[in-house]
């Protein structure tokens, strides 16, 4: 499932290719050979090939950082672009075991997997398999049915397309440290409190928040976004934690006055990138279709 995320970008897509590449291993099983390949070898080279055949018919999955230059203006109206086909997070709940995902957090990350989308699809699959699952030149090439050569040669340009995207290669977080950072900025957005949320953010602080193309970096740029937000929606919100990519995230519900509501409705999901001590990005997701796939209530109860 992680494979076919990272590859995909998209996690009903990526459900939909591991249903296929079970599908097409129970059909061919009988000529599968053990001295040849492991079985998770096997299985890996028939996920790879469905995610780069469904890539010919696929578009990209980006972010709103990847189509333009942030806006300069907070209060700037919110430019949606529903018909572009965003990058989705993937709840941790989907994936491996939580080792498994803890280990695998730098590749999990929204950042990581929005940037890989920008190379071509081989080179993405020889970056994933080689850097991510640890396949040697030799398996990597037996995998995509080419050499060693080229699969070298793929690596290198993938890795060289990522640092000019300004991507580390790793990062070393503690997954304790980075919940802590934003269970105090859940406790201050609880509160609608503009200066405590902006103590918690790094100085180049990304919010972006698809389906809108409208994003913005910087904490005074950030705040000042928020500040509208607690205007036009109200002061009373409940959190609810949940993880997504390998790291923290959070459900957002408000309260309503003016609709004379009683119960917290839920408003957006929000995953965090944590660096240093500081959320570093933010990115926000009110599609209902991410919403259904991380299984949260519609409404939580004014009680606590």
């Amino acid at each position: 499932m992680a494979h076919c995320y990272r590859m995909l970008g998209s996690l009903h897509d990526a459900e939909d290719l591991v249903q296929d590449t079970l599908l097409r291993a129970w059909r061919a099983f009988d000529r599968y050979d053990a001295r040849r390949a492991s079985v998770r070898t096997w299985l890996y080279r028939i996920a790879t090939n469905a995610c780069l055949t469904a890539l010919d018919t696929r578009t990209r999955r980006p972010l709103p950082s990847g189509l333009g230059a942030p806006d300069e203006d907070p209060l700037t109206p919110l430019e949606y672009a529903p018909e572009v086909p965003w990058l989705q997070p993937v709840p941790d709940a989907w994936l491996a075991d939580p080792g498994q995902v803890v280990a695998a957090r730098d590749t999990l990350r929204l950042a990581w997997v929005a940037a890989v989308q920008y190379l071509p699809a081989r080179q993405r699959a020889v970056l994933i398999l080689r850097d991510v699952l640890d396949c040697s030149a030799a398996e990597t090439a037996a995998l995509l049915d080419t050499t060693p050569a080229a699969v070298n040669s793929a690596l290198q340009r993938a890795r060289a397309r990522l640092a000019d995207a300004g991507i580390a290669e790793t990062r070393v977080t503690e997954e304790a440290a980075d919940r802590l950072v934003v269970d105090r900025y859940a406790a201050a957005f609880e509160k609608a409190d503009i200066e405590g949320l902006t103590a918690l953010l790094a100085h180049d602080a990304i919010l972006e928040m698809p389906p809108v193309r409208t994003w913005f970096t910087g904490r005074d740029r950030y705040a000042g976004f928020m500040a509208w937000v607690f205007a036009a929606n109200g002061t009373d919100w409940r959190v609810l934690p949940t993880a997504a990519n390998g790291g923290p995230a959070l459900a957002a519900y408000v309260r309503r006055a003016d609709r004379d509501e009683d119960a917290y409705r839920l408003h957006t999901l929000q995953v965090f990138d944590v660096a240093d001590g500081r959320i570093t990005r933010n990115t926000v997701f009110q599609d209902p279709t991410v919403l259904t796939a991380f299984a949260l209530p519609e409404t939580l109860p004014p009680a606590r």
